[in-house]
């Protein structure tokens, strides 16, 4: 079946056996883990809508390598329209879990491979181009979802790759066999990597000379042995093992490190193996896409965030206060800037040798710039608008206290015809978008640092037609 429903997507997790850590112990149950189960729901909805009535068109599509009906988030992008379509379905989705969906990384990747496995292979005369289609095909037959292994822990970050006292601290080959390599490394800040069937690994930076060790590429399913999954800490992570004071209800967000402890990985599952001068590429073509996926998903988190202000304005009494109205316009114009600019950088889009069409990288890394800045701004307005019980309110339990849980009820009424509770669930959601480590600093990180953007953005411009239409109308010949 090409396309899962939600139910058939947590039952294919259920056939993995992953090695995963939590809090020093070791997981047993992933899939009914409390804490991980909010990232799987979440993801869970990329299968849920797609195998919907209301939104399966938008979501779903023929794929031009097996004709079969497919999940968008198994296919590089084959046109404009699907470049587009994109940033239509990572906004909805932001809208509906409020959260990261942890599926966009893994296409980001397959589209990346998509266009630099054929240039490899045109410039090498390597197969890595029909490697990858062949593992493209298996992904989309059993609409499996990818985690992209990208980010290395580094080191010392004055130092390159081969230089480091540690070899280990960008993953590399440590050994080259008949049927296959073996490697070595951590990659982090893994979001969704349990929700995930498979881990594509990227290079982290451009390489050169030197680190042909490091400029591989593979895919190997998130249980390999090996592959050892570390869940970091949340700040809110407690509570939903505890199942008390969550916000948002479903869905949520959890980055685990993943160590790969001399994993082995098949020839066919390789796609770049040495050739260091591709690296970059790679890097900047994943990096391209992943901003781009963000315009669309964090514009709709900011619709989120705008429907609780307006609800809190709603349960606070204060929504006809003019200056918070105009705070509401702000969160709004700032989402539809990041919406604009994706979808500007997917209309800009151009098709590649391959046949995957590829964005706008300016515009893209514009977005991404407009994120790092807005979402903080519209944290800070969703805060003012709710006011100040976001950073203390009560406990879930003690509302449930029969001692104390009736005067506080008394005094955490707002406008009147207003439930206490509805209150009180509305002020945890706000809590949770602004204050949730695993998301809001992914908000500025995520897909590469401020900087990187930027540097990006004056690398792609064309910077001499900027002066030559400055130095026509002054002149200058």
């Amino acid at each position: 079946m090409a396309v899962k429903t939600f139910p058939e997507y947590i039952e294919s997790l259920r056939k993995l056996k992953p090695t995963a850590y939590m809090f020093g112990e070791r997981i047993e149950n992933v899939v009914d883990n409390p804490r991980i189960r909010g990232g799987i729901n979440a993801t869970g909805a990329t299968y849920e809508l797609a195998s919907s009535k209301a939104h399966g068109n938008l979501l779903t599509t023929i794929s031009p390598f097996t004709g079969e009906v497919i999940n968008r988030f198994t296919l590089p992008p084959q046109s404009v329209e699907d470049l587009v379509a994109r940033v239509k379905i990572n906004r909805l989705l932001g809208n509906y879990v409020g959260t990261c969906h942890q599926r966009c990384t893994g296409l980001d990747c397959m589209s990346a491979l998509s266009i630099v496995t054929f240039d490899m292979d045109k410039k090498h005369g390597t197969k890595y181009y029909e490697r990858f289609i062949d593992f493209l095909k298996y992904m989309q037959k059993n609409d499996f979802t990818a985690n992209a292994s990208i980010t290395d822990v580094k080191g010392d970050r004055s130092l390159n790759p081969h230089e480091q006292p540690d070899k280990d601290l960008y993953l590399r080959i440590v050994e080259k066999q008949k049927d296959g390599i073996i490697v070595r490394g951590a990659k982090v800040h893994q979001t969704g990597s349990l929700s995930s069937h498979e881990l594509i690994v990227l290079p982290t930076r451009a390489m050169g000379p030197g680190d042909e060790d490091y400029s591989v590429a593979f895919a190997v399913p998130s249980d390999t042995r090996g592959v050892i999954h570390v869940v970091g800490r949340n700040t809110l992570d407690t509570r939903e093992m505890e199942g008390v004071d969550c916000g948002n209800m479903r869905y949520s967000k959890y980055c685990p490190t993943v160590i790969y402890d001399d994993v082995y990985v098949p020839w066919e599952r390789v796609f770049m193996c040495g050739e260091t001068e591709f690296t970059g590429e790679i890097v900047n073509r994943f990096s391209a896409f992943h901003r781009q996926s963000h315009g669309g998903c964090k514009s709709g988190k900011i619709d989120v965030m705008t429907g609780a202000a307006l609800a809190m304005m709603d349960y606070n009494g204060s929504a006809k206060v003019t200056h918070l109205r105009e705070k509401v316009v702000d969160m709004i114009h700032k989402a539809e800037t990041l919406y604009g600019c994706s979808l500007a950088a997917s209309y800009e889009g151009k098709k590649e040798p391959s046949g995957t069409y590829f964005i706008n990288s300016v515009l893209a890394n514009a977005s991404k710039i407009h994120e790092g800045r807005d979402m903080a701004e519209c944290i800070r307005l969703l805060i003012d608008i709710a006011g100040g019980y976001v950073a203390d309110l009560p406990s879930d339990r003690d509302f449930a206290n029969p001692e104390v849980g009736g005067l506080l009820k008394k005094y955490m009424q707002g406008a009147a015809g207003v439930p206490v509770e509805s209150r009180v669930r509305m002020l945890r959601l706000v809590e949770k978008l602004a204050m949730e480590s695993a998301d809001t600093i992914s908000d500025l990180h995520g897909g590469g640092s401020p900087q990187a953007h930027r540097l990006t953005i004056l690398r792609e411009s064309n910077l001499n037609a900027r002066k030559n239409c400055a130095k026509r109308l002054a002149g200058i010949e």
